[in-house]
């Protein structure tokens, strides 16, 4: 087998054990294995000695940089492992180790000695918790009575699919797995092209109640053509893959890295393409309704997955980095990688708590296609690759039409009518109670007041709302009631509108009040 290190000038490096795990055996020889022996897990040439003070000892001569090693009992089901008996990275020697002193090793435990209980970490708990949540998720979301079947069918999808590859990173980190079937641990890496266009899907469905046609399954293209890269590795032999594995075999980790680099930009795209889709929307509907859409956990969503994205391009970086500068490159991107995943398992957790306090959520019909903003959106929704932000729409003239006069028209019917009271209007019901074209109102409101729809219309609500609480019969109703008298949908909604129009919340409101 190639190897990757670097031939120089040969040093010496000078190994200590000063820990072993306490059910290491009497009588078990220890050697050490590595990029320097072609990773032989029984050379009798690198076999550790007893030294004088107690220690095992054993100098290595070799001119590779860096060395990678780890301790063995003679073989590689005898191999160490980390403190709970996993696979463990491996360790990696500089030589400014070498020049300085001794290198002090502890093995923390071996692969086939290691506890049962001491298998589940605190860590893989949390991960394997994660997938549990999942399952739960994906029972109870179908269960809801609700309109928006489709969009929660993406959302099935993506929950499945990071329950499965939570799954089979923990499992494919157990000894006996990792021995048995070390190709295992590629299958997680499948979530790098699935994850993003499943998301894609699941906004696009939500908001625009778009089914995908035979040219948006192009998205997954990129998954079958990492599914057919990885299949020659999946019809290696195990032992030989595993080799492959431990010594970082080349072509693999070009093969891993290069795809992996993909995969984050290709995730990254995605990530973008729908934060400007949400964006967009939120501000067409602010422009068009006048009730609130709970999409506040979409932008919880992005923010987790941003975390993945930046520790997932910090790792890349770690790789890069240990080009120039000497430290142990793949203990550091071990932890990293477990950071990742460890934040990414923290989405069914949020999910859960989103189904039980916030059920409505998944019972929202989607938003109907004309309320979709072709013109405004057509950039942003067609795709990851669809370039910058949508051009705004050109404003239509208002040709002879008076702006003091329809702004006077406008005040005059909302205090006249109040259909602000009724909590689903849209600017095309009320453009029809005013006889005026729905485009013109929009610049009334825009230009004349200052505002989009969505907060002229709950500014009239909270100044009714203020009204009724300096009524004598408030007393007998709640904040949430009232609230809802006067044309709210949600708490969070009349919160959220209350404090953008008094910078303040309605308890502090009414407290300061009473007490003048």
């Amino acid at each position: 087998m190639v190897s990757s290190d670097t031939v120089r000038k040969a040093v010496e490096y000078h190994f200590v054990l000063t820990s072993l795990p306490a059910n290491t055996p009497g009588d078990a020889a220890l050697y050490l294995v590595g990029s320097f022996n072609h990773w032989q897990p029984a050379d009798a040439r690198y076999r550790f000695r007893r030294q004088v003070n107690g220690l095992w000892g054993l100098t290595v001569r070799t001119g590779l940089l860096p060395l990678e090693y780890k301790v063995s009992r003679g073989s590689w089901a005898t191999i160490e492992g980390s403190g709970h008996g996993q696979v463990r990275a491996n360790r990696v020697a500089t030589r400014e180790q070498a020049q300085a002193s001794a290198i002090e090793v502890r093995v923390q435990s071996w692969e086939d000695l290691s506890g049962t209980f001491q298998f589940y970490s605190l860590y893989e708990l949390l991960l394997l918790f994660s997938c549990f949540q999942a399952v739960l998720l994906l029972i109870a979301i179908p269960s809801i009575q609700q309109a928006n079947r489709a969009a929660n069918r993406w959302l099935l999808g993506l929950l499945g699919l990071g329950a499965v590859c939570t799954l089979l990173t923990v499992v494919s980190s157990d000894r006996t797995v990792a021995n048995a079937y070390p190709q295992l641990t590629l299958v997680p890496d499948v979530i790098w092209f699935l994850y993003g266009p499943l998301f894609y899907r699941y906004i696009r469905r939500l908001l625009f109640n778009e089914a995908p046609t035979r040219r948006q399954w192009l998205h997954f293209l990129p998954a079958v053509v990492q599914l057919l890269v990885y299949l020659p590795y999946f019809l290696h032999d195990s032992y030989e893959f595993q080799l492959r594995l431990v010594s970082h075999e080349p072509v693999l980790r070009a093969v891993l890295l290069a795809t992996g680099v993909a995969g984050w930009l290709t995730s990254g795209a995605y990530w973008l393409a729908c934060r400007r889709m949400i964006q967009a929307y939120t501000r067409e509907y602010e422009a068009s309704v006048s009730y609130a859409q709970n999409l506040r956990y979409l932008s919880t969503v992005l923010g987790i997955q941003a975390a993945c994205l930046v520790l997932w391009g910090f790792l890349f970086g770690v790789v890069l980095a240990s080009r120039w500068a000497a430290f142990d490159v793949y203990t550091l991107a071990a932890r990293t990688q477990g950071l990742i995943w460890l934040a990414f398992s923290t989405l069914p957790y949020f999910l859960g708590y989103v189904v039980l306090h916030q059920p409505e959520i998944f019972r929202l019909a989607p938003a109907p296609l004309a309320m979709s903003p072709r013109p405004a959106l057509a950039q942003v929704a067609e795709g990851p690759g669809a370039g910058g932000p949508a051009a705004p729409r050109p404003a239509r003239p208002l040709g002879a039409l008076d702006l003091t006069a329809a702004q006077a028209a406008v005040a005059g019917y909302m205090e006249q009518h109040k259909p602000y009271l009724n909590p689903s209007l849209t600017i095309h019901e009320l453009a029809a109670g005013l006889k005026m074209p729905s485009h013109v109102l929009s610049r009334v409101i825009n230009e004349g007041f200052g505002q989009n729809f969505f907060d002229f219309v709950n500014a009239y609500r909270v100044n009714e709302f203020k009204q009724a609480m300096a009524a004598p019969q408030a007393r007998q109703y709640t904040l949430l009631a009232l609230a809802l008298e006067v044309g709210f949908n949600s708490k969070t909604a009349f919160n959220r509108a209350f404090k953008k129009q008094t910078d303040q919340t309605p308890r502090e409101y009414f407290s300061g009040i009473r007490e003048e």
